[in-house]
């Protein structure tokens, strides 16, 4: 029987960004990959990512996190869902500082400057296209050549390449609304230049101070948030010095402010986290997974 068979859960939300959250701290146990499309199928509690909390590995943390994408695949950061966790576990210890442990590293975490804020601290973001990764050499990464359609009148070209943690692609374009994300976030997640594949994100910079974006999710699909997005954008602009180091990202579902810290080159990303209701998950729903 599953590890989350009639275990506790709470559902959130990141500005949009669907959110499960599982306290396993108590447990030894783990979540098989099925276990976690299980959850997101129609008779369960159908999430952008499950982050479930697991007994601390490191001292000085409160827990070691795995960020599951509703494909049953594992991410190593997820910015709305850190939000998420944080708020969860502030409430109910008075809290208002915490580290945690994910794939992609420890995440600081703070409360923000205002009651219903939360502040995570992504880490310093990675250019290389080794540690992006990307599968072939790109010595500058702030543009690759990657594009999709006509080779004399592509569709869309030119992304700039990211590491928040996580694989991330952004295309800059004038209104990003008037692509179909649907039809080619999919084709651009597993482009053979990702081997990890990549999160695709249009991007269209307002003023120095205001980008809007919308993004293709990789494991998850067309999401109203993606707060790793966000930062990875928010970074991209300013290399290329087309936004300042503190700007905010609006998404389909709210906005972001993110800031690229000057002093140690660490992306810090606020923004709200709404708790929706809690639950428990009903068994029959991973018996059914493990039949088919």
């Amino acid at each position: 029987m599953s590890a989350l068979a009639n275990h506790a859960f709470a559902k959130m939300n990141g500005i949009g960004n669907e959110i499960v959250v599982v306290d396993m701290r108590d447990s030894k146990a783990a979540v098989a990959p099925d276990d976690a499309r299980a959850v997101a199928t129609p008779a369960g509690v159908p999430y952008d990512q499950l982050m479930v909390l697991q007994p601390p590995r490191l001292q000085g943390t409160e827990a070691f996190i795995r960020i599951y994408n509703n494909d049953g695949s594992e991410a190593g950061a997820c910015g709305n869902g850190m939000r998420c966790v944080v708020r969860r576990v502030f409430e109910k210890t008075g809290q208002t500082a915490a580290t945690f442990e994910t794939r992609a590293g420890l995440l600081n975490c703070w409360q923000g400057p205002a009651p219903d804020l939360y502040t995570v601290d992504m880490g310093p973001p990675k250019f290389g296209w080794q540690d992006i990764p990307l599968a072939e050499e790109f010595r500058d990464t702030r543009y690759i050549e990657l594009q999709i359609g006509p080779i004399d009148a592509p569709i869309l070209h030119s992304p700039s390449v990211v590491s928040m943690g996580n694989p991330h692609a952004i295309f800059w374009v004038e209104d990003v609304n008037a692509y179909d994300l649907f039809r080619f976030g999919p084709l651009l997640e597993n482009h053979p230049i990702f081997p990890e594949r990549a999160n695709i994100t249009l991007a269209h910079i307002v003023d120095p101070d205001h980008i809007t974006i919308r993004t293709w999710e990789r494991g998850a699909g067309l999401t109203k948030a993606c707060g790793s997005a966000a930062c990875a954008t928010a970074v991209a602009a300013a290399r290329l010095k087309r936004a300042n180091r503190t700007v905010e990202i609006t998404l389909p579902g709210g906005k972001l402010m993110i800031e690229w810290r000057e002093r140690d080159d660490h992306v810090l990303m606020t923004g709200t986290a709404s708790f929706e209701y809690e639950g428990r998950f009903d068994p029959a729903l991973f018996a059914s997974a493990s039949v088919t």
